[in-house]
Order: C-alpha cells, then structure tokens, then sequence
C-alpha cells in the first residue's frame, strides 16, 4: 500500500515506522520545520520513508514518490479535518484514519481489553487512576493513547492484559471500527468547536467511544449529556450502563455513600447492598490534597466503574487510588506561605476545567486568559463570583473574560498582564515574563487564607510552548516571588 503520514510528532512517528515495517510504501508529511526531529527522520530513512517537511508539503495533498495515488492517509489528532491535505484527501475519496483506528486493525493477537476514557476534563487523572488500580490488582497495563505511550506500540505489546486508553475529540474522530471493553465519557462541555465544527460534532465525537463497546458503558448520572450519548450508541448485544455520581447510587451505578465510595453495578447484590471501594480520605491522598475537589471524586468513581468492568476486585480499586501519583499541572499545590497557596492548574484549558478548579477554592485570586478557542467564558464567571477575591488577565483573548467580569462581578479587582504583541510567541522569555507578571500582581493581591489559582481556561500557545510550560513558569515565578524559601510541593 501507498500510505501517506500527516504528521511527524508522537503519533505520526510510531505510525509510519511500523507501516513501514509492515512493508508499505510510506509518505510523511509535517508543515513545521522548527522542531528537531534529525532523530526520528534518520529511523525512519532505514525505512525507505519518504519525510517531507515544510509548509509547501502541506499547502495541498501530494503524491508518492512514484506518481499516481495513495491508497490510505493515517492522520495524527491535531490535524484540522479541513486542513488541505486531509481535505484534498477525502475529496479524492482517498480513506483517512487516526492512530485509533489504525491500533485497532493491526492488533492482531493482542486480545487485551480496551479501556477506554475520554471527556472534556479529567481524562487524564481518570485514565491514570485507572492504570493505577490495574496495576494493585497484578494486571500488566499501560496508560496509553493521549497520555503515556503511543496506541500503536501498546497493542504490539502482547505482554499486556489490559490498555487503560485516554482519547481526546480529535482521536476519536478519526476511529470507526473501534470496539472497546468499557468505555466512559466523562463530561460534556464546548470545547474545540472551531476544530469540530459546532458543539453537536463535538459530542458526537466524544460518542463515538461508546460505538461497538462489549461490557460496560460508563456515564455521568449528573451530566445528562453523556447518558443521552449512550442511549444513542450501538453496542454489543449485553453491554451495560454504568452510571457513577457524587450522591448516593441506586442500582447499576457507583457513587458515595457518607464518606464512602460504593459499588452497586457490579456486584449480584445490587439492589438491596453495596460493596466497599474505598474512602473519600483515599481520593485526598490520589490527587495530592487535603480535600477532593468533587471532580476530583467524580474522576475516581469513573475509573472504578472502568476497573470493575474486567473484575478488578474492590481492595485494589482503594490500593490503586493510595499509589496514584497527581498528574502534572492539575491542581497541583506549588507552594503555601504566609497563609497563601499557590496552585498550578495550568491543564484547565477550557471553561469547564476551570470551573472545575475554581470550586475547590474559596477565596481565590484567579489567573485566567489565553485562547478561548470559542468558547463563551460568561457562565463561568457568573459562577466564580462569589469566590472571587481579585482576577489577573493574561494571554490575547482577555477581552471576553474582562466583559464578563465588568458584567459579572462590577466590584471585583482585575489586573491586566500586557506583553509586547510583536514579539515571537515561541521566546521562553515571553512566557516567563507574563507569568513573573502575574505572579507579582496575584500576591499583590492575595490576603491570608486566600488561594492563587492558575486556571486559565484557555489554551497557552498565544504565550507558551504548552500548557505544561505555562504551568512550569508559574511554578517557578512563585518560588522566585517566594524567595526559594517555599519548595513545590504536590502531594
């Protein structure tokens, strides 16, 4: 076959070694030549790949080497589907896959089951909690997918028993044969809409996890989207729907009882007992805080339904949750001092997310902006007001989050960080200065027993490399501020 790439980063690279291992003839193509990748193209030249970088590679669809025509385009996720060469693609009714996809259909003998999280947040903390909890009951696992190792060499891997498997919207996108062992849709909120095109293709997206699942279809009880979601689904012939919410269960779901996390969907007993999956106190110690934020519970209860879908029994659901590590830049405590904390939440890149966070803290001092990518910041900021103690504004689209506020919260401070427009987005020292700025104007005002909260609710590459980056900076903007008397902590 004559494969065309798109895409050389994480999932472009894995794709296009093994296809051509498998003996296609393979074309890769990425429009950015900034990144170092002398690497990965020298591997893939043992391949006889053919790499093509530079935006004129990607300005329209191109041919193999040879002439004629491809037989198959694998996209990686960030690829728009109205990008020239997977539009030109399709136009041509050439096929195009995503890594998902592809994983799927090469797996082979690699029986293991697929786990499968996604949502707009928490996918992250969900799908390590998860790994977490296989692991404490003697199953060989990966974390995989949009986090951990790449789809692709996880299902070559024929030592596994189970994949525990974050997909974003734009994975799933790209899949269509995919038929997971359970599968959860965390939360549905706006989210990337001038990727998908509207807030219907997102969710319908964000459904495709349910499509084809064998056993269990994990839902939200509080989040109405997601069981509408898996009543539209088709899924195996007995395949279940597992509700998880912060109240008390009835049968069919998990929950929480008192302080208790409780299983009444998987045990015979369902409608007259529940049995025992840990503690609130066990949920603390996973996300590295003194009290869970009730997304932070959600997220747990979500990876149980998951991990009780292939029998994990009960104790390792508490033993996984007590090893679980915090994720990177998620709530993640920098530093306490003088009565203030100081928390990185720089992975809140949307509205919900950082709804999310702002819950767990009141009074806060809020850093927020950044791009928007289309998303209406108003409900956000109704909501956050009464918790409110002052707000400092980075990134390009403050405007929508300052009418918000002049709308919402008329009496609250708020503090704009202005950098030099010109100056090239991808200088570190950019990031650094906007975030030293942000720092300096949140201490200013911030009074004891008040929280800083970098929760953006917007991407970061408009100032920073990534979000981690941003969350990096704040980090060390704080302990700067701090004096390097306070170390990062995170549980």
């Amino acid at each position: 076959m004559r494969v065309l790439v798109a895409g050389l980063g994480v999932s472009g690279f894995p794709v296009a070694a093994h296809l051509a291992e498998r003996e296609a003839q393979v074309t890769v193509v990425d429009g950015n030549t900034t990144r170092d990748e002398s690497e990965r193209i020298r591997i893939l030249e043992v391949f006889d790949v053919d790499v093509r970088r530079g935006p004129e590679h990607v300005s329209a669809l191109p041919q193999p080497a040879g002439g004629g025509a491809f037989d198959l385009v694998v996209t990686s996720p960030g690829w728009r589907p109205d990008s020239p060469v997977i539009a030109g693609a399709r136009a041509a009714g050439i096929p195009v896959i995503g890594e998902v996809e592809l994983a799927w259909r090469v797996r082979g003998a690699n029986d293991a089951p697929w786990l499968v999280v996604t949502g707009t947040n928490g996918k992250t903390t969900t799908t390590t909690m998860l790994a977490s909890m296989l692991d404490a009951a003697g199953l060989r696992t990966r974390a995989c997918g949009n986090i951990g190792d790449p789809l692709l060499e996880a299902v070559l891997d024929p030592d596994l028993d189970v994949l525990a498997i974050e997909l974003s919207s734009f994975q799933l996108h790209w899949q269509f044969s995919m038929g997971a062992h359970a599968a959860v849709v965390l939360n549905i909120a706006d989210d990337h809409l001038d990727w998908h095109g509207g807030a219907h293709a997102y969710r319908a997206d964000k459904g495709r996890a349910y499509e084809n699942v064998a056993r269990a279809c994990v839902y939200n009880v509080d989040d109405p989207a997601t069981r509408s979601l898996v009543e539209d689904a088709d899924v195996v012939e007995g395949a279940r729907a597992i509700g998880f919410t912060l109240g008390i269960p009835g049968p069919g779901e998990v929950g929480v009882v008192e302080d208790v996390l409780v299983d009444r969907a998987y045990i015979p007993q369902r409608y007259s007992s529940a049995a025992e999956l840990g503690g609130l106190e066990d949920v603390a110690h996973a996300v590295g805080m003194d009290a869970p934020g009730p997304h932070h519970i959600a997220d747990a209860l979500a990876a149980a339904a998951l991990a009780r879908s292939v029998d994990v029994p009960t104790g390792a659901v508490r033993d996984g949750l007590r090893r679980h590590a915090p994720g990177e830049h998620r709530s993640r405590l920098v530093a306490e001092a003088e009565e203030v904390r100081w928390i990185d939440d720089s992975k809140a890149t949307n509205p919900h997310a950082a709804a999310a966070a702002l819950a767990a803290c009141d009074p806060v001092v809020w850093i927020a902006g950044g791009l928007l990518k289309g998303a209406d910041v108003d409900e956000l900021v109704a909501q956050a007001v009464p918790r409110l103690r002052a707000v400092v504004l980075i990134g390009e689209d403050r405007s929508a989050l300052r009418a918000a506020l002049e709308e919402h919260a008329p009496d609250t401070p708020v503090a704009e960080v202005v950098v030099d427009s010109s100056a090239d987005g991808a200088d570190p020292r950019r990031g650094e200065d906007v975030a030293a700025r942000a720092v300096e104007l949140a201490g200013s005002f911030a009074q004891p027993g008040d929280t800083v909260l970098l929760a953006p609710a917007a991407a970061s590459m408009d100032q920073f490399r990534d979000y981690r980056t941003r969350g990096e900076m704040f980090g060390a903007a704080v302990r700067s501020r701090l004096g390097g008397t306070a170390p990062a902590t995170g549980g």
